[in-house]
């Protein structure tokens, strides 16, 4: 009898003691995480701290044209795979999209006695209004005419566009399958650089146009 109260008293004693110990542990072992940006490249981390600067980039082109490259760039380069058919294609949407934003920067809208909003293209005389739904009067239109700050607008938005697909990787994969280490440099630093650039120019010479795919005038 004796014997099994002293087995059953070193028997509590042991679990006391281990709940005791039990309590003592933390909750979540907290585990030491290696410093992933001491292993990675200057380029690489020059790259994360950059792409969130400059993917602002794609509000300076018009809407629709960088939506629809963003949409058919997947299907077309095939995900980064791309045979020669898919190289073709994908040229053709880079070009494409990048005429495109060339083109629209030479666009302007106006609203009418109705308030619609009209839609034009800039000329040398005033402004042409595409659907011909209304006219305006050449006093007015020649303050829509085109200006050399256009042109500049348009280079400048085609060189953003080519930032924008050099940040794309399906695209970047496509031309690129196996880069060396000087080209994976040139295509990490070139974007950038682009979008730095034209950022700056953006700024000190802004646009007062409000053509197709941008907002809309208020006037």
């Amino acid at each position: 009898m004796d014997v099994i109260v002293q087995e059953d008293h070193d028997q509590y004693m042991y679990n006391n003691s281990k709940n005791h110990d039990e309590q003592k542990l933390p909750l979540l072992h907290i585990m030491e995480v290696p410093d992933d940006d001491a292993q990675r490249s200057l380029i690489q981390r020059a790259m994360s701290q950059t792409f969130q600067s400059t993917a602002h980039l794609a509000n300076l082109l018009p809407t629709g044209t960088v939506l629809s490259f963003q949409l058919l760039s997947p299907i077309v380069t095939n995900q980064g795979i791309c045979d020669s058919v898919c190289k073709f294609m994908t040229s053709t949407l880079v070009a494409l999209c990048g005429v495109s934003c060339f083109l629209q920067c030479f666009t302007d809208s106006f609203r009418d006695d109705k308030g619609n909003v009209c839609y034009g293209l800039a000329t040398f005389r005033g402004m042409w209004v595409i659907d011909g739904s209304t006219t305006i009067p050449p006093e007015l239109g020649a303050k829509y005419r085109l200006r050399l700050i256009d042109f500049l607008h348009a280079v400048m938005s085609i060189l953003v566009f080519a930032a924008v697909a050099l940040f794309d990787q399906n695209v970047v994969s496509c031309f690129f399958p196996s880069p060396s280490n000087e080209t994976r440099e040139i295509l990490t630093v070139l974007p950038v650089a682009i979008g730095i650039f034209c950022s700056m120019l953006f700024v000190a010479f802004p646009t007062q146009r409000h053509g197709i795919g941008f907002p809309l005038s208020t006037k």
